[in-house]
C-alpha cells in the first residue's frame, strides 16, 4: 500500500512539473514571438480596402515588433484560395489571414455547395477586428439613377435591360446583396464575379458593369470625384463623409443591412500568448495617432477588438446570412 502511495506521489509530481514546464514553455514562447518575419495574407488582389488595411496595420505592427510583417496577396475564389493557406498554416503565428465581411459570407456559401475547403468557425482563432469599414453600393455614372430605389424602378420599368452587377466572388459580399436586391425588388440583373475589388473598380469605371459596390475605402475618392455614384450604403447609419447617402435601409431594403470590417486571423491552435500578442499589436497600431488618421482618410475606423469579440461577430454574421444565402442557393 505504501509503494503504491509513493509511485502515486511521484506520477503526480512528475504531471504536476510536467504541466509547469509546459506552461513555462508557452511563457517563453510568447516571449520570444515573434523571431523571424510575419507573414499577413490577404486573399485579394493588391489595391483593395483589406490590402490597404493589412499594409498600414502591417507597417506599424513591425515597427512595434522589431520584426518585418510582410503582405502576400493570394486572390481567387471569393477569398477561399487565401483563407485555406492559413487554416492550413503551421500554428504559430507566423502566417496570418486578414479578410473581411466576405470570409463569413463567402464560407456559407461554399460549405452550403459542398466545396468548402476549410471551416471558419473552426479552423482559424480569431485576433482582432481591425477597423469597421462602411460598404457602399455604387454604380457608373451612365446609370440614370440618384439612389437604390431610382435603380430598383429603372430596373421594372424596362425589363429588358441588361444591367450586369460585378461582385468579389461567389458568396461574397456584394454577391450576396446584389441577390437580395433582385429578390426584394423583384429585377433581374447578371452576376459578374471578379477576383478582388480592384479589378471590379475598372470595370464599373470603364462601364462595363453597371453596378456594384466595395467597402467605402476602395472608391471613396472616385465618389467624390464624381467618376462613380453612390447608390446607398449598408451601415446602419448614414456615413459622416458621405452624409448625403442613404441607407439601404432608408431606401426600403433592410435586409441588404451589413455592417463592413477588416479582421486579422490566426490558425486553429495558434497559442493563446501568441494570439494575446497579437491582439495587442493590433489594437496599439490602430489607436496610433499616424494610423488613424490614416484609416480615418480611408473612411476606416479604428477597433483594436478582442478576439473572443470577433470570433462572436463572425458567428453572428454567420447565423444572420444563412438563411438568405441558401435560400438563393448561391453557389
Amino acid at each position: 500500500m505504501k509503494i503504491c502511495r509513493r509511485i502515486l506521489k511521484l506520477t503526480t509530481g512528475v504531471v504536476i512539473s510536467t504541466l509547469l514546464a509546459l506552461g513555462l514553455v508557452q511563457q517563453a514562447m510568447a516571449q520570444a514571438f515573434p523571431s523571424k518575419p510575419i507573414k499577413i495574407i490577404v486573399p485579394f488582389p493588391a489595391g483593395g480596402t483589406t490590402d490597404i488595411v493589412a499594409r498600414i496595420v502591417g507597417q506599424r505592427m513591425s515597427e512595434s515588433m522589431g520584426q518585418p510583417v510582410l503582405v502576400d496577396n493570394r486572390g481567387g475564389a471569393g477569398g477561399a484560395i487565401g483563407a485555406d493557406l492559413v487554416a492550413k498554416a503551421a500554428p504559430d503565428g507566423y502566417t496570418l489571414l486578414m479578410h473581411n465581411i466576405t470570409f463569413p459570407l463567402s464560407s456559407v456559401a461554399q460549405t452550403l455547395a459542398n466545396r468548402s475547403p476549410f471551416n471558419a468557425e473552426t479552423d482559424f482563432a480569431g485576433v482582432s477586428i481591425a477597423v469597421y469599414v462602411p460598404f457602399v453600393l455604387t454604380a457608373n455614372p451612365s446609370v440614370p439613377a440618384k439612389d437604390l430605389k431610382e435603380l430598383a424602378a429603372l430596373l421594372r420599368a424596362n425589363p429588358k435591360l441588361q444591367y450586369n452587377y460585378g461582385s468579389t466572388g461567389p458568396g461574397s459580399a456584394v454577391h450576396v446583396l446584389g441577390e437580395s436586391f433582385k429578390r426584394d425588388a423583384k429585377v433581374d440583373m447578371q452576376h459578374v464575379p471578379f477576383k478582388g475589388a480592384a479589378p471590379l473598380k475598372q470595370e464599373l469605371l470603364a462601364g462595363r458593369i453597371q453596378f456594384g459596390g466595395d467597402q467605402l475605402s476602395s472608391s471613396l475618392a472616385e465618389i467624390r470625384a464624381g467618376s462613380l455614384k453612390a447608390l446607398a450604403t449598408t451601415a446602419s447609419k448614414r456615413i459622416a463623409g458621405l452624409p448625403d447617402v442613404a441607407t439601404v435601409r432608408e431606401l426600403g431594403y433592410p435586409d441588404l443591412e451589413l455592417e463592413g470590417w477588416n479582421g486579422l486571423f490566426a490558425p486553429a491552435k495558434t497559442p493563446r500568448e501568441v494570439i494575446d500578442r497579437l491582439q495587442r499589436e493590433v489594437a496599439s497600431a490602430v489607436r496610433h495617432p499616424e494610423v488613424a488618421k490614416r484609416l480615418a482618410e480611408l473612411g476606416a475606423e479604428p477597433v483594436g477588438s478582442s478576439p473572443a469579440e470577433q470570433e462572436a461577430m463572425l458567428k453572428r454574421q454567420m447565423n444572420q446570412f444563412r438563411p438568405i444565402i441558401q435560400g438563393m442557393k448561391i453557389d
